[in-house]
């Protein structure tokens, strides 16, 4: 079967599956898909296809194509009854065996078909090529023709002879393939038979006639030799032969004129001037079947058009070559020899009612199936024929067989399942109906959980603000130590209650698949300063060190969600201080190429590298079974055209008391504590880590962890942000503090450091937090190795030395002698001295011991702002006001908003007075409004305020709407002044007026966010929300003017 019908049936295949497909969605209830309020609940549970082929449907019947209801019922419980679908069932079988039977039909038919090609393509090779051959060696007789014409009655002398011919017609007989002898017989006329008889010294013979009588007439001849025959009678011409290839030698002196088939075939030769051939017969001596071809061999050369007198004039003699079909034929059939024989026959047809059968033999063809290819051997007055046949029978159709019963099988199959389908459908609709009532009480549930935890967020939030902000304001004001630890300790109190209505929010968001990430530009050193911040009052009271490390290769500024980044360190940072109680806690940050490339950066379990020197769980156990990590990931994340994305992986390390291995598996469990012992003596709601998960997964990462009982744990993390662009400024609008740190980071500039530190974790850790700062950090393990530094001439001036606790504790009469060695040094301006301790209480002696060289203590965790504040007053550069802790604000602080003039509109008067006394602190002008409806007429063009805080939910009017007729003031007069109807002078030169008008709201839903940005607001400032806060959003708006920087 060739490819084009091997594809026709495959196309034939697919659309009786396609018309299979059709008919079973026919069949189905359409009510079951697409009926009423049904029909959208089921397409959600199908796939993105199913929903269009659904959609399509609709669009061609419209509402036609839906089964009401009760006729549904009506027709599929009463109509269609067991009768009804078992004459369906039949009619299906009935239809499919029919299928099938033509199938087999056609299949059959191509097979059939393809067997007839078949044995026609290999008769037409055969007859091709014996014909070829027959052609070539004719046209080779014919150029003996030609030679003799030339060489022997051209040439006097005769340049051949009998030997010459037979030496030369021996060696050229493979130029005959198909030849078995060649003759040359002359012309003698009767007058010069007496003279040509004396010449040649033999007599010319007669022809035996029953040796050449055709094959047909059953007459056998007799090996007789050619002296045993009579003389050849009296007649007008002979054509004796004379030159003989030794094959044929016996037929010398033979009169070709003397038979009868030779007689006809010399004289039809010499008058046509064309090759002829002569009907099969036994030849003469051999009696094997064969055939003659004559040619004539003439005088000179004849024109074209030469009449038959003229040709027999100029006639010398005639050429003959003797061909024995049946080895000739056998020869060829060897030659193309093949896996599927064939039986060849071939036939003289020139008598077509009385064919002459020249080889094979008559075999009957139970087949029936034959060929018949046409020979052309030269002779127009002869016909020959080929007749193929196929040696065995054909084979059973197999590929029909099995391709009608395999489709009759899956049509039974099919009407099996549609019978069971049929039994089923009445109990799957009941079970459907009961599962979407099922699924709306459930929604309905979900809804009121969602509606009531918003509502209990507002209402615990907005009196939280006025607590906080109340507790803020009092922590400014002059208390003494113990009022300062109450008032903190109700912060504390405050905070954690907020976090937890945060945490029980997010993770409500999180089941019901609200949770969204912002994507703005943020410092991540900065946040992690901020977390430090939180904890530092934490782990200097357990003894802990708390350290973070960021690699150089990340960038400063990135791209994503800060709040939920930072909420994501938090979580980790907070299970850690709960459960450790000594050693250390380690936060490190680098790119996840990095661990692809060095393998220095993995951590390492040996207590020589760890920060504080104890044991660790293996981090890399926390993110070997990361996706990133894969062979089939490795490049993956670093092959992408954008080459802006950086994939963090971050790890927390600690010393705590690890976690046991039969709770490991619910670790990311919500609402599940790891035992319920440690519940009690930590507390936590079991939500924290499961929140960071979903937060993780949010930023295309992976989260996992390692843990040793009584060793420690570490929470490794990736996520995926984008790289900052260099020419946005949106950085230096929201966080004003950058550039204070930059200010701070040029104090420094130039400097040189020396860290003594035995530890090359901790001593790397330093480094890096000093060189923030611009300074240059030089490390030595020991007191020796830093005065031999201090000492070296080679060395650039040390402007500080930073010593850790444990190695100026450790040997109290080494780091006098340091001390000594300090003051002794030849220098114009000698070293600070610096402690770098993780407690006040292990630093007390250290006065006595080093007496008027007392080292300054830096206390960790070590962060810029603490940092440099310290620098700062120990060196005496910069602005110490900057460092001030407690008290009151600083002058700095109160110039950062001085000349702003701001509107706070709330309708709690303790909201108020907390944002603006927030407000005042940076020195701001605040004027209050506790009525959106009030404050409009405030806010129309021309006034004088530079920004305004508006509260949503309000009486009378909501803020949504009076931020909408604000901005529909402000269009309106803008509008005016563009087409000159107002004065821009009346409305203080300002010819587009647009305040910055920011929510103060306790929903922190993120539709309540969007419907801000909807009725035209610019900012978001959610509650509980602190000093630092609204300070951050308004100076967005604000370019700080240089008298503001002093």
């Amino acid at each position: 079967m060739s490819f084009l019908h091997v594809l026709g049936f495959g196309l034939k295949v697919g659309h009786l599956l396609l018309m299979l497909c059709c008919w079973i969605i026919s069949v189905i209830p359409t009510h079951w898909f697409i009926n009423g309020g049904v029909m959208e609940t089921k397409i959600g549970l199908l796939s993105d296809g199913g929903k269009l082929w659904v959609r399509l449907w609709e669009k061609m019947f419209g509402n036609s194509s839906k089964i009401p209801h009760h006729w549904y019922q009506k027709f599929w419980s009463k109509k269609v009854g067991k009768t009804w679908w078992r004459k369906l069932l039949f009619t299906w079988v009935l239809i499919w065996t029919m299928v099938s039977l033509w199938i087999f039909w056609y299949l059959s038919l191509q097979a059939s078909e393809k067997r007839r090609e078949t044995i026609g393509s290999m008769c037409d090779e055969r007859a091709r090529m014996l014909q070829d051959q027959f052609n070539v060696s004719m046209n080779h007789v014919q150029a003996i023709s030609i030679l003799i014409s030339t060489f022997h009655h051209g040439k006097i002398p005769s340049a051949i002879d009998q030997e010459t011919f037979a030496r030369y017609t021996e060696r050229t007989a493979f130029e005959r393939p198909l030849t078995s002898g060649v003759a040359y017989a002359v012309r003698v006329l009767h007058s010069e038979r007496e003279q040509f008889e004396k010449q040649q010294g033999w007599t010319i013979k007669k022809m035996d006639t029953p040796e050449h009588t055709p094959v047909h007439k059953d007459n056998h001849a007799d090996n007789h030799a050619a002296e045993n025959l009579e003389p050849s009678p009296v007649q007008e011409e002979y054509a004796p032969v004379i030159f003989a290839q030794d094959t044929v030698s016996h037929v010398i002196s033979l009169d070709m004129l003397s038979g009868k088939e030779d007689r006809e075939n010399v004289l039809q030769a010499r008058a046509s001037g064309k090759a002829v051939l002569t009907a099969p017969f036994r030849l003469f001596k051999t009696n094997s079947l064969g055939v003659i071809l004559t040619f004539a061999v003439y005088k000179s050369d004849l024109p074209s058009n030469a009449t038959p007198y003229e040709r027999v004039q100029a006639t010398h003699g005639y050429l003959g070559g003797v061909f024995h079909i049946e080895s000739l034929v056998e020869k060829l059939l060897q030659q193309l020899a093949s896996k599927q024989t064939i039986l060849v026959n071939v036939y003289d047809t020139t008598d077509p009612d009385h064919p002459i059968s020249m080889y094979g033999s008559n075999v009957s063809d139970d087949d029936g199936l034959q060929h018949v290819s046409t020979l052309n051997f030269g002779d127009p007055h002869r016909k020959h024929e080929m007749l193929c046949r196929f040696k065995q029978k054909a084979p059973w159709p197999w590929l029909a067989i099995t391709t009608s019963s395999g489709i009759l099988v899956i049509a039974l199959l099919v009407g099996h399942i549609f019978h069971a389908t049929m039994n089923r459908i009445a109990k799957v609709e009941e079970d459907y109906r009961d599962m979407m009532m099922l699924k709306k009480r459930a929604e309905a549930a979900d809804v009121a959980k969602s509606q009531f935890l918003a509502t209990v967020s507002h209402e615990i939030r907005t009196p939280m603000n006025g607590v906080l902000g109340m507790l803020h304001m009092l922590i400014d004001t002059e208390l003494d130590v113990t009022q300062q630890d109450y008032v903190r300790t109700a912060q504390a109190s405050g905070k954690a209650l907020v976090s937890l209505i945060n945490e029980v929010l997010d993770q409500a968001k999180i089941e019901s698949g609200k949770l969204e990430l912002e994507a703005v530009q943020f410092d991540l050193q900065a946040i992690l300063d901020d977390v430090l911040s939180l904890f530092s009052g934490k782990s200097p009271e357990k003894g802990v060190e708390l350290a973070v490390y960021v690699s150089d290769r990340v960038p400063k500024m990135l791209i994503g969600d800060p709040g939920r980044f930072r909420q994501i360190i938090t979580n980790l940072m907070g299970n850690s201080i709960k459960f450790t109680e000594k050693g250390h806690i380690f936060v490190t940050i680098h790119l996840v190429e990095e661990l692809m490339d060095s393998i220095e950066v993995e951590t390492e379990s040996s207590p020589k590298n760890t920060l504080s020197g104890l044991p660790v769980a293996d981090g890399r156990r926390s993110w070997e079974g990361f996706r990133i990590f894969n062979q089939e990931g490795l490049t993956s994340p670093f092959s992408s055209s954008s080459s802006d994305l950086f994939h963090l992986i971050v790890s927390v390390e600690d010393t705590g008391v690890g976690i046991p291995e039969e709770a490991q598996s619910r670790v990311f469990t919500p609402f599940m504590q790891v035992g319920p012992s440690i519940s009690r003596i930590h507390g936590g709601t079991g939500i924290g880590l499961s929140i960071s998960k979903c937060l993780v997964n949010l930023m295309n990462g992976e989260i996992g962890f390692a843990s040793r009982p009584n060793v420690g744990s570490t929470f490794t993390f990736t996520a995926v942000f984008s790289g900052a662009s260099s020419k946005s400024n949106e950085y230096n609008k929201c966080q004003p503090t950058n550039s204070q740190s930059n200010a701070i980071s040029s104090e420094f500039k130039g400097m040189a450091a020396l860290v003594v530190d035995p530890n090359p974790v901790r001593a790397k850790v330093s480094r890096y937090h000093i060189q923030r700062l611009g300074i240059h950090v030089e490390v030595v393990s020991d007191l020796n190795q830093g005065f031999l530094s201090l000492s070296s001439g080679n060395n650039t001036a040390i402007n500080m030395v930073l010593v850790e606790q444990d190695i100026w504790d450790k040997d109290c009469n080494m780091s006098a002698l340091f001390v000594n060695k300090l003051k002794k040094l030849d220098l114009k301006v000698p070293p600070k001295l610096f402690l770098l301790a993780n407690s006040v209480s292990s630093t007390r002696n250290n006065a006595s011991v080093s007496g008027i060289y007392t080292p300054t203590v830096i206390m960790k965790p070590l962060r810029v702002s603490m940092l440099a504040a310290s620098l700062q007053r120990a060196l005496g550069v910069g602005n110490k006001e900057v460092s001030q802790n407690g008290g009151h604000p600083s002058l700095f602080l109160r110039n950062l908003l001085r000349g702003r003039k701001i509107l706070v509109i709330d309708d709690n008067n303790v909201n108020l007075r907390v944002a603006a006394g927030a407000l005042k602190k940076y020195g701001a002008d605040v004027v209050c409004s506790d009525s959106g409806k009030n404050a409009i007429p405030m806010l129309k063009p021309p006034h004088d305020f530079d920004a305004c805080f508006m509260d949503i939910q309000m009486p009378e009017m909501d803020g949504f709407e009076a931020t909408r007729r604000i901005r529909e003031m402000e269009q309106n007069i803008n509008s005016r002044i563009q087409h000159g109807e107002v004065s821009i002078e009346a409305y203080g030169n300002i010819s587009n007026w647009h305040l910055p008008i920011l929510a103060m709201t306790a929903d922190v839903i993120q539709a309540t966010h969007e419907e801000c940005l909807r009725c035209g607001m610019d900012g978001y400032v959610s509650k509980p929300f602190e000093a630092e806060q609204l300070y951050r959003e308004v100076s967005r708006f604000f370019q700080l003017s240089p008298d503001q920087n002093q």
